[in-house]
């Protein structure tokens, strides 16, 4: 009896290691590189010729037109 409690706790270790370390290699392929974070450490930013900047009096716009809302409160349909 305990053989099987001891080879469905290893199963699971296993399980939960194989997991834990696939998420540590997808979180190691982002595009950020020692290059990169060597250029934001001495220059402060990192230029992207694909990313078009951010419109900042239409995110202001967009912002200013979501708080004029009214929210009301959720109606209890019970």
């Amino acid at each position: 009896m305990t053989g099987y409690i001891f080879v469905a706790l290893a199963v699971l270790v296993a399980v939960v290691g194989w997991r834990v370390r696939r998420r540590l290699r997808r979180a190691t392929r982002s595009g950020v590189t020692d290059e990169i974070v060597r250029r934001i450490e001495t220059v402060g930013r990192v230029d992207a010729e694909d990313v078009e900047p951010v419109d900042l009096e239409l995110a202001r716009a967009e912002e200013d037109e979501f708080w004029a809302q009214t929210w009301d409160e959720p109606e209890e349909n019970w």
